[in-house]
């Protein structure tokens, strides 16, 4: 009688993991869609080089085996709040139409661009990004027309692409408001305590920067509305 041996293989996704709430849950669903995870943060010249220990401890408490950190210096030509001490991080809100100063220009597409290298090597059928067009920022790079034609590059520009297995760009937060992104995270068991979302680079969040105000104010209306 031959003995028939069976292997469970676990599909995998590559998780764009800043440290913040929305790249934590977008992990957190992955994971929660039957997706091994494999995380990859970006150590860019941000001033808030703080978030990538919350990348670390949020991987750890999400159980992420694989976590990559890359290095891309896009502080040294500046251009953005994020990257640039001599730029002001805004504090009054964004303009309606204005693209904020805290845009870093092609951040997206080169980390995209990174996690495709990294999913095609690892043989990844997805790429998880927490991008949300809602409450965001302005961000060219965070609307869902923008994720399509992406997805049309992945397919022209790889191996696996051209033999029609591209890996899936899912961001499916995209069209979530924050307060949905929270109850979510909290339905998901995401550490939130563990998260980073302060655009300021200094040992606790600022509480008064555009994305800190945003984060604050859905974290207490979703309290509000248990």
């Amino acid at each position: 009688m031959t003995e028939v041996t069976s292997s469970i293989i676990s599909k995998k996704a590559v998780i764009l993991l800043s440290g913040g709430l929305d790249s934590a849950t977008a992990a957190a669903q992955a994971i929660a869609d039957g997706y091994e995870a494999i995380a990859l943060s970006f150590r860019y010249g941000q001033r808030h080089e703080r978030e990538l220990l919350a990348a670390r401890q949020v991987a750890d408490a999400l159980k992420i085996k694989e976590h990559f950190v890359v290095d891309v210096n896009l502080a040294q030509w500046g251009g953005s709040a994020l990257t640039d001490t001599n730029i002001d991080v805004p504090t009054e809100g964004i303009q309606a139409g204005e693209i904020p100063i805290t845009y870093v220009p092609g951040r997206n597409t080169v980390f995209i661009a990174i996690a495709l290298s990294l999913a095609e090597s690892k043989g990844a059928e997805a790429i998880y990004l927490g991008i949300n067009a809602v409450d965001y920022s302005g961000y060219p790079d965070c609307r869902p027309d923008y994720l399509q034609a992406f997805q049309k590059l992945a397919a022209l520009s790889s191996k696996v692409g051209v033999e029609g297995h591209a890996p899936q760009l899912i961001a499916p937060l995209v069209m979530d408001s924050k307060i949905d992104i929270v109850r979510r995270a909290r339905r998901l068991g995401v550490p939130i305590e563990l998260t980073w979302s302060c655009y300021q680079g200094g040992e606790v969040p600022c509480g008064v920067c555009d994305s800190c105000r945003i984060r604050d104010k859905a974290i207490l209306e979703a309290d509000l509305s248990k």
